[in-house]
C-alpha cells in the first residue's frame, strides 16, 4: 500500500526538477533591470538602473579599447525600450548574460574616464536605481558660453518666440530711452534657472506638459527680456534637457558672478482646481506653512531623482550654514520677491497673495539674492493649457523681468551701471519706461 505513493511522490519530484531545467536561466533572476537611461550635461555623464528590488553589483573599468563594465548578480533586462543610444564620452551601451543569471552592461567609451556606481533607494519619485556617474572633469563655468555668446543666444530666443506670437498680440519692447550703456561701471548679472530637466522631468500635467519643459521656455524668454535691458545681462544656468544638480545650479550662478538667481518652476499638487503663480524666498526659521514645507521637499528630492550620492550632500549642507551675510542676502531676496509678486499679479492669477518661505535647496546661496517661482499650477487644465501657449509664456517672462528690474532700480548694487544711472539722476524719474507687465 505504501509503494505507490512513495512511487507517485518520486515520479512527481522528477516531473518538477525536469520542468524547472526547462525554464529560461533568466526567469529565475530576483531582480529585474525595468530602465536604462543615459544622460550628458555640463556636470557630466549619468547612466542610470531602474530596478524591481536592491542587487548586488560590481563596476570596474578596462582599458583595449575603453569601457566601463556594470555586473549585476541574479538580474535580468526587462526594459521595454531598449538600451539607450550613446552620448557624451558614452559611444554605445550593450549587455549581455552572465552564468549563474548574471547581467552584464558595457559601456564603450570614447576616452579614458573616471566613472563611481553607487546605489539609491527608494523614494517618492521612484525605486531601487544602481547609478554609475561620471564627471565631466572640467569645472562648471567651463561650459558655460561667454557673455557675448549667451546675450546673442538669447536675443535669438527671444526674436524666435515673437515671431510665433500672433500679430500685435504683444506690445514692442520699450525703447532704450536711458543713456546705461554708457553709464560706468559693469553690468547686472541674473541668474535664470530653469527647474529640473534631463531624467529629472519635475511635474507633468494631465495633457502630458513637462515641468521641464516649460520652465527651460520661460527661462529662455527671461533671459532675452534681461539682455535686451541696458546694464543688465542673463545667464542660463539650464540651456538644455540635461540634469543639474541642486547645489551645482548655485555653484554655477556664484562662479558667473550673479547678482541675483531666479528658479522658474510650474507647481502641481493634487487638488487639481488650485491654480495661480507663487513666489519663495529662503526661510530660515522654517517654511510658511505645511504646503510649503512639503513643496521644499518634494523639488529638493530632484537630487535623489538625478542620481546624486549622498556623500555629495556633505558640501550641500556645508554651504547652506546661515550666518550674517545669508540673512542680508534673505532680505534683499524678500524684496526682490515682492517685487515679482506684484508683477505677475497684473499678468494672471496669484495663487500666494503673499511671498511664501520655504527651505528650498536651491536658494541656500549664502551671498545672492534667490528666489523661486511657481508660474503656475502645471496640475490645472488651465495654467497647463496657458504654460504651453508661446504669448502666456512671454508674459510672465516679461513680468518676472519687470519685478527684477524694478528692484535693482530701487536698489543697485555699487559699481553697476545701473547704480551710476540711478545717482546720476538724484532718484528722480530713475525708472525704465514701463514695460507690458507693468501696465
Amino acid at each position: 500500500m505504501s509503494a505507490r505513493p512513495a512511487t507517485l511522490t518520486a515520479l512527481l519530484a522528477a516531473w518538477l526538477g525536469l520542468f524547472g531545467a526547462m525554464l529560461p536561466a533568466a526567469s529565475l533572476a530576483a531582480t529585474r533591470v525595468t530602465d536604462v537611461r543615459l544622460w550628458s550635461g555640463p556636470e557630466g555623464t549619468l547612466l542610470v538602473l531602474d530596478l524591481s528590488g536592491p542587487v548586488r553589483y560590481e563596476a570596474f573599468t578596462l582599458q583595449d579599447p575603453d569601457r566601463i563594465v556594470v555586473d549585476l548578480s541574479d538580474a535580468e533586462l526587462a526594459a521595454p525600450g531598449g538600451l539607450p543610444a550613446g552620448q557624451g564620452p558614452v559611444k554605445s551601451v550593450r549587455s549581455g548574460p552572465q552564468p549563474g543569471n548574471g547581467l552584464r552592461l558595457v559601456l564603450d567609451l570614447i576616452a579614458p574616464q573616471k566613472s563611481k556606481a553607487f546605489m539609491v533607494g527608494p523614494d517618492r519619485s521612484a525605486g531601487h536605481r544602481l547609478v554609475v556617474e561620471m564627471p565631466s572633469g572640467k569645472p562648471a563655468a567651463s561650459a558655460v558660453p561667454d557673455s557675448s555668446a549667451t546675450a546673442l543666444a538669447a536675443k535669438e530666443a527671444l526674436a524666435a518666440s515673437t515671431a510665433a506670437v500672433a500679430p500685435g498680440a504683444l506690445e514692442a519692447l520699450p525703447a532704450k530711452t536711458l543713456n546705461v550703456t554708457a553709464a560706468t561701471g559693469r553690468d547686472l548679472v541674473v541668474a535664470v534657472d530653469a527647474g529640473h530637466g534631463g531624467q529629472d522631468p519635475g511635474a507633468i500635467g494631465r495633457g502630458g506638459t513637462r515641468e521641464k519643459d516649460v520652465t527651460l521656455a520661460i527661462a529662455r524668454k527671461l533671459a532675452a527680456r534681461i539682455n535686451n535691458e541696458p546694464g543688465m545681462r542673463a545667464v542660463l544656468i539650464r540651456d538644455g534637457d540635461y540634469f543639474i544638480s541642486l547645489g551645482g545650479r548655485t555653484r554655477k550662478a556664484r562662479q558667473l558672478g550673479a547678482d541675483m538667481f531666479v528658479s522658474v518652476h510650474a507647481d502641481s499638487v493634487r487638488n487639481r482646481e488650485v491654480s495661480g503663480s507663487s513666489v519663495y524666498v529662503l526661510s530660515l526659521r522654517g517654511a510658511s506653512d505645511e504646503a510649503a514645507r512639503w513643496l521644499a521637499e518634494r523639488e529638493n528630492a530632484a537630487d535623489l531623482m538625478g542620481g546624486v550620492s549622498l556623500d555629495d550632500k556633505s558640501d550641500v549642507l556645508a554651504s547652506v550654514l546661515l550666518d550674517v551675510t545669508q540673512k542680508e542676502s534673505v532680505s534683499n531676496s524678500v524684496e526682490a520677491a515682492d517685487s515679482v509678486l506684484a508683477s505677475l499679479r497684473r499678468v494672471g492669477t496669484v495663487h500666494r497673495t503673499r511671498v511664501q518661505h520655504a527651505g528650498f535647496v536651491v536658494l541656500k546661496s549664502p551671498d545672492i539674492p534667490s528666489m523661486l517661482v511657481e508660474t503656475a499650477f502645471i496640475s490645472n487644465s488651465g495654467d497647463e493649457r496657458r504654460l504651453r501657449d508661446p504669448v502666456h509664456q512671454l508674459r510672465v517672462a516679461e513680468a518676472i523681468h519687470a519685478g527684477v528690474r524694478t528692484y535693482f532700480y530701487e536698489k543697485p548694487p555699487p559699481g553697476t551701471k545701473v547704480a551710476a544711472v540711478v545717482a546720476s539722476r538724484q532718484g528722480g524719474g530713475s525708472m525704465p519706461p514701463q514695460t507690458l507687465a507693468e501696465r
